[in-house]
């Protein structure tokens, strides 16, 4: 019964039938584990949310900056944007029920038997797991709940841009947000610069890789992550593992075996222009 993740898929349904093809998944007896961005930018973001609904348990999610934008476009929130690839999902007759299966799902997934954790973008460097998963859930318990329409309102933004306990209401729950769905370079602080998008290898002056903070309080733990399509599935880290590799942008597609760290790739099946 292998587990297997899959980095960001972004609507990309065809390149992600041919890698199921390729690690002969076994919809039975396999659990599939998907970095968040299971929408927009491909163009079959539909076809991407039924089937992974469809699957149930064997399904693992954590919510990217994508699909939270769905949610957010789908209630009104965040407007439309040019490049989006979305309007498929929000006229579909079930509309209603994929936003709602997709609220409930994670920002953060650990597994304790397999040893890994997975979130889309990274961890602030002064969580521990514990922290971690209490700053998740924070967030996961008013998506869930009746208020979530107001999170949607006040998600948006780049502040505060630093972590401190002493934080409180929507500046602290966009944070929380952020870090966890779109951060890339950060301090040594945790300060976030959330505009670079380059590679790891150019970051901002006094920013780092967010993994490549030293010392930071989670360097224990096994990390799975998509969102930074730029590194190509390379950290360096031996405990970090990037699987975004940009299928959306005319890359591949890819999924990591967790039982023993191999890796399948197959070729996006439609190129887009960025």
């Amino acid at each position: 019964m292998p587990n297997y993740s899959i980095g960001d898929i972004q609507g990309c349904f065809i390149a992600l039938n041919k890698l199921l093809t390729k690690i002969q998944f076994n919809p039975a007896n396999d659990t599939l584990w998907f970095t968040g961005d299971l929408v927009n930018r491909g163009p079959q973001s539909l076809e991407v949310l039924r089937f992974i609904k469809s699957l149930g348990k064997q399904a693992i999610v954590v919510l990217g900056n994508h699909d939270l934008h769905l949610l957010a476009v789908s209630k009104k929130y965040a407007p439309y944007k040019k490049q989006d690839t979305l309007a498929e999902i929000l006229m579909a007759p079930d509309c209603l029920e994929l936003c709602d299966w997709l609220r409930q799902q994670p920002l953060l997934y650990h597994d304790v038997q397999l040893g890994y954790t997975m979130v889309h973008a990274g961890l602030a460097p002064q969580w521990d797991l514990t922290k971690a998963l209490r700053c998740a859930n924070e967030v996961q318990t008013i998506l869930r709940s009746d208020r979530y329409p107001e999170f949607l309102a006040h998600m948006y933004g780049d502040e505060p841009h630093c972590w401190q306990d002493e934080l409180t209401g929507w500046p602290r729950l966009r944070l929380i947000t952020n870090y966890f769905t779109r951060m890339r370079f950060c301090k040594l602080d945790g300060t976030l610069d959330l505009d670079k998008k380059g590679s790891a290898g150019n970051p901002p002056a006094d920013f780092l890789p967010w993994f490549k903070i030293p010392n930071r309080a989670h360097k224990d733990l096994k990390i799975i992550f998509g969102h930074w399509a730029a590194l190509n599935g390379k950290t360096d880290e031996p405990n970090i593992f990037a699987l975004d590799t940009g299928c959306a942008w005319g890359n591949c597609l890819t999924a990591m075996r967790l039982e023993d760290g191999k890796r399948f790739t197959v070729a996006c099946a439609e190129k887009k222009s960025m």
